[in-house]
């Protein structure tokens, strides 16, 4: 009997110690990653603002070629909205919605995951012209992950878990616009 109260005060401990650290914890993470692509800013940012051209240079978009899409609204403005489905667990089911275009600058987005996980964060793209002809586009991706859920964010790495996909949905942008 002694060694069960033993084994529950530990577990009990634990557990506390557990929530005690996810309450000082840090909530919140951002990814971001650029380029320097070799086309001016205007053309660049026309691109970039349509949804619908991320199928082109996105990893997620190619990752499942027997993905669903569906859309609503008109590409390019605030409120459109790009829908998936996918059977790839990576992927799942979600939407993207344009929230705010910065014309010329800035295009933020409300993904709103659904399967496997329900999760609401917010991205962007910008663009910056470096010298005449020449565009640094800008990828994030912001988030939050509420108490005590947030004790994952000391074991998980955004940064490098989607880092590396940032960086090639970037290089596949660049090659696109650039062969243009």
């Amino acid at each position: 009997m002694k060694v069960l109260k033993i084994i529950g005060f530990t577990v009990v401990a634990i557990i506390v110690a557990l929530l005690l650290i996810a309450a000082v914890a840090e909530n919140d993470y951002a990814v971001e990653r650029e380029i320097i692509v070799n086309e001016p800013k205007d053309k660049v940012f026309e691109y970039i603002k349509y949804l619908k051209n991320q199928d082109n240079w996105s990893r997620w978009a190619s990752a499942d070629p027997n993905m669903k899409k569906s859309f609503s609204g008109t590409d390019g403005q605030v409120g459109f909205v790009s829908a998936w489905d996918s059977d790839n667990e990576e992927l799942g089911k979600g939407e993207q919605e344009i929230t705010k275009i910065i014309e010329g600058e800035r295009v933020e987005t409300e993904l709103r995951f659904i399967e496997p996980f329900e999760s609401t964060e917010m991205a962007y793209m910008a663009v910056e012209e470096i010298e005449a002809g020449k565009t640094k586009v800008i990828w994030g991706f912001e988030g939050s992950m509420d108490y005590p859920m947030n004790l994952l964010l000391l074991t998980m790495d955004f940064d490098a878990m989607l880092g590396a996909d940032f960086e090639y949905g970037l290089g596949n942008l660049k090659d696109i616009l650039e062969s243009e």
